[in-house]
């Protein structure tokens, strides 16, 4: 059992670093892509770890852009591209940390090999107050002046936007645990599928629903196990997760999840030593 980690970062190195140090198995490979917008100094020294490796096709990520998709695919692809046959791929942020030991995790990745592990609603009947991301014309992965006037303009006129080939939106977490081939699946149809990806541009947080779309109308969705194992707090609303801290032990704790987020850079050495003694 092989499996890769997939660290999407513009955090403390360090934080990155004790992460890949507090999940390290033999079995484990890990791949930090650093945000093209940061420089990537202060996390060369990481590849003193004979099992870490640096994206090299970095990709300027944009909050709720569909560029961290675009940098999802750029990393897929050159996991795939290495020598080593993985049997998972594994992402997750600067800002998740484990609360389960590498150990177990490869114990789970074992028993449920073949599963595909990503949380999933359907659009149009669950989580129907995320249908105006698709239906509407949004520029967030663009930075020019009065874009957010010409997307009020732009949806005034136009009709509401509707998915190519008939296919059913769904979406949650962007975190997921996939199957090499099934990944691989999923940057294979972006990639023949051109007007899927144009879009997709312009859609608000496709991230949340890019792979779940695709994997959720295509054969591997009797393989998917809707649940991506991950802790997150959304109870203070808006669009960002509560930040955790040790006041929120007892709830990670009785968790059966594998990650939590999202954490400061800046955790107290206690909580992390807490966390780190976790399963």
């Amino acid at each position: 059992m092989k499996v890769a980690h997939l660290i999407l970062t513009y955090t403390n190195p360090k934080l990155t670093e004790r992460l890949i140090k507090r999940l390290n198995q033999p079995e484990f490979t890990f791949y930090v892509h650093v945000d093209k917008k940061l420089s990537i100094e202060p996390y060369l020294y990481l590849r003193k770890y004979t099992n870490v490796f640096l994206i090299h096709n970095r990709e300027d990520v944009r909050w709720a852009g569909f560029n961290t998709i675009k940098a999802t695919f750029k990393c897929i692809q050159e996991i795939a591209a290495t020598e080593v046959k993985y049997d998972y791929i594994n992402f997750i942020s600067g800002q998740d940390y484990p609360i389960k030991s590498g150990k177990y995790m490869l114990e789970f990745f074992k028993k449920n090999k073949g599963k595909q592990f990503i949380e999933y609603a359907s659009i149009e009947d669950q989580w129907i107050e995320a249908l105006p991301r698709i239906t509407n014309y949004h520029f967030a992965n663009f930075t020019f002046r009065g874009r957010y006037r010409l997307e009020k303009i732009i949806n005034f006129f136009l009709p509401k936007r509707e998915l190519p080939d008939n296919l059913k939106p769904y979406g949650k977490s962007m975190f997921w645990m996939l199957t090499m081939d099934c990944a691989l699946y999923v940057v294979d149809f972006f990639r023949e599928h051109k007007e899927l990806a144009r879009f997709f541009l312009f859609t608000w947080g496709s991230d949340e629903f890019a792979f779940q779309t695709v994997l959720m109308n295509s054969h591997y969705k009797d393989s998917v196990v809707n649940n991506d194992f991950r802790y997150i707090d959304w109870s203070q609303g808006g669009a960002h997760p509560k930040i955790l801290t040790e006041a929120d032990l007892p709830k990670i704790k009785a968790s059966n999840d594998l990650f939590a987020r999202k954490f400061d850079e800046n955790m107290s050495d206690e909580f992390m030593d807490t966390l780190d003694s976790l399963n």
